[in-house]
């Protein structure tokens, strides 16, 4: 499986209401950090993800969380 691309070099910190959302997992969306369809063709997917309580976010940009889609402070090794 190839690497994603590098969408950001720091999270991306939103508000989020309550909802379904999907995360980019490949690093090609023009939409980041949410999926709009570019993974088609490679081997990513994007991450579903559910907000049941209205609040900030922190979502990885950098496609290297170990708890994807939040940011886990993968971006500090690159």
């Amino acid at each position: 499986m190839s690497e994603p691309k590098i969408a950001g070099a720091k999270p991306v910190v939103l508000d989020l209401k309550p909802g379904t959302y999907w995360w980019c997992a490949c690093g090609r969306s023009q939409n980041q950090p949410f999926c709009d369809g570019s993974h088609q063709g490679n081997d990513f997917a994007p991450v579903q993800f559910k907000v049941d309580i209205a609040g900030r976010s922190a979502l990885c940009m950098c496609k290297r969380t170990g708890d994807q889609p939040r940011c886990d402070g993968s971006h500090s090794k690159l």
